[in-house]
């Protein structure tokens, strides 16, 4: 047989041989040629002549494996962690150097990709690769994961009977007939020809050009700042040019009750309002005390504040039923001014009967106010007997 014939013949097999199998085929053919047929084969299918005589000597051995082994047990090359005793133990350090390795690890301020991890073995002594230790760290257990959300901050032993609390206070304050608002201050906003996250229908190859580096300009930023009225499902929401103070969300909330509350509610005598525990209603910030004090004496109602526990504000209502939908609204469009800004908020809408009111608030707004003992002294306070303040 020439060697074109062998190679032919040889080549179609090789698909549906494994490592033995290819091996005592070409020991078989090598035999059937006789004299020089160990070179023939190793010319026509590159075998290694040695690889050729093992399998000529297994079939004259007829040397039998257990079902799914390819060679004997102990056979073929030995895994790096076996040959190099310490490369296990060196990675594990650079993985996770807090717990157990060193603090000052190299990698410890680092990404750990495979490539960085390797370049460190290999500083060490280990002769690995990017590949071999992507292996390595499968084996033991580890995987790409990121980051989950699930640490509220610290938490109080009831804040089950917290929550319980604030509900049963809404709804003995509905059942009144009597308002009950959610506030918060929503993320502050550049004003200018900035990239916005989302993306609206446009035509093909003609996006929206935008500024290339989020730098503020002269127009500054807006701080927009919300009232929801949880039982009409209505939002007002004043946009702000200057500090977000306990002063300014006092003040959205008296435009709220003269432009939207009043109205809805004639004859109220209490507004309960739902907060964050920080921020410009936090529970221990004492301007807001004094605001919410001056508001009530100018419009003869009593104010009642719930405080949602630290690390829960996205249960406040008005995360979820007003500001993702203002988001949703504007997405994918670049917030030229203010009056965008403006328009874009009061035209939220959802299909549950959502309306926004939205006005611009230019006032100028001074951080730091100190509050003195005395002022705090004229403040009707009267706290909640389950945790008040």
């Amino acid at each position: 047989m020439d060697s074109r014939t062998l190679k032919r013949k040889l080549k179609s097999l090789d698909p549906s041989l494994d490592e033995r199998t290819r091996r005592l085929t070409l020991g078989a053919e090598a035999k059937s040629l006789g004299r020089g047929g160990i070179a023939q084969v190793a010319r026509a299918t590159g075998a290694s002549p040695n690889t050729i005589r093992r399998g000529m000597r297994e079939l004259e051995a007829g040397e039998t494996l257990p079902p799914g082994r390819v060679r004997r047990a102990g056979g073929g090359r030995k895994k790096a962690s076996a040959n190099d005793s310490t490369l296990l133990r060196d990675l594990e350090k650079l993985v996770d150097p807090g717990t157990r390795g060193d603090p000052e690890s190299p990698t410890r301020w680092t990404a750990t990709s495979l490539r960085v991890l390797a370049r460190e073995l290999q500083k060490l002594g280990h002769e690995v690769s990017h590949v071999l230790v992507g292996r390595l760290l499968r084996e033991q257990g580890y995987s790409l994961q990121a980051n989950r959300k699930t640490k509220e901050g610290k938490q109080h032993p009831d804040r089950d009977a917290q929550f319980r609390h604030i509900d049963r206070q809404i709804q003995k304050q509905q059942q009144a007939g009597e308002p009950v608002i959610s506030v918060d201050t929503k993320k502050k906003e550049l004003v200018g020809q900035f990239k916005n996250a989302g993306r609206e229908w446009r035509p093909r190859g003609m996006p929206e050009r935008v500024s290339t580096h989020d730098f503020p300009t002269e127009q500054g930023k807006a701080v927009p700042y919300g009232v929801y009225d949880l039982a009409r499902n209505e939002g007002f929401v004043s946009v702000g040019i200057d500090h977000d103070t306990a002063e300014f969300a006092v003040h959205t909330i008296a435009r709220w009750w003269t432009t939207m509350g009043r109205a809805r509610y004639p004859e109220a005598k209490s507004i309960l309002i739902l907060a964050d525990a920080g921020g410009s209603n936090g529970n221990r910030l004492r301007l807001w005390k004094v605001e919410l004090q001056k508001l009530a004496d100018k419009t003869g109602l009593t104010f009642r504040v719930c405080h949602y526990p630290p690390g829960t504000s996205k249960w406040n209502k008005i995360e979820h039923r007003l500001f993702s939908f203002v988001t949703q609204n504007w997405r994918g469009k670049p917030l030229r001014t203010l009056a965008t800004i403006v328009s874009l908020i009061a035209a939220t809408r959802t299909s549950e009967g959502l309306k926004v009111r939205c006005e611009l608030d230019e006032r100028e707004y001074r951080k730091g106010i100190k509050i003195s003992k005395a002022q705090m002294a004229s403040v009707n306070l009267r706290p909640e007997r389950f945790h008040g303040e």
